[in-house]
């Protein structure tokens, strides 16, 4: 396989890869880096990559996991909190104020989330995964999945409802 034809076939998900790292080591340094080392397994690897059926399911995988090792790592403990922020120019500055505030909470409290619930949103939300894909990426039921993101879904709108009445976390 050459490098072209290698960099054709990961450059639909690449993005993918670098967002879920993203949500679950919060640092975008930390995802970057993590992104580029499952890009280099799978280089390092591509002989055989092409006995995986779903290559993209394959690399999600592979982050979950390298992402899970990290964050019991003993580094992990210094991460950044970075956030990236949506903008869009036809709206007021008070309307940016408070999409940004609503964004930032909704990223603070997904953190909060238990470590199923986190991964389950990220992937069915935010990557607009199958529940049946991401069933085979995690290798749990899809009924345990619909729960686990009810759970978070509902968990989340309670708490951005009491902050945004009460002004509490």
């Amino acid at each position: 396989m050459t490098q072209v034809e290698f960099l054709k076939m990961v450059e639909p998900f690449k993005d993918k890869v670098f967002r879920l790292a993203k949500r679950l080591l919060v640092s975008r340094e930390e995802a970057e880096d993590a992104t580029q080392e499952i890009l280099i397994k799978l280089w390092n690897n591509k002989n055989q990559i092409e006995q995986y059926r779903n290559i993209e399911a394959f690399s999600m995988t592979m982050t979950k996991n390298l992402c899970f090792d990290k964050l019991k790592s003993k580094h992990s403990q210094n991460l950044k909190i970075i956030h990236n922020n949506y903008k869009d120019n036809h709206i007021t500055l008070q309307n940016e104020i408070e999409l940004k505030n609503s964004v930032d909470w909704v990223a603070k409290l997904m953190e909060d989330l238990p470590d199923q619930q986190k991964i389950v949103m990220q992937l069915r939300d935010i990557e607009q995964y199958e529940f049946k894909e991401i069933s085979k990426m995690l290798n749990i039921k899809e009924a345990t999945i619909r729960v686990s993101l009810s759970r978070a879904r509902k968990t989340l709108r309670s708490k951005l409802i009491k902050i945004q009445s009460y002004g509490v976390g």
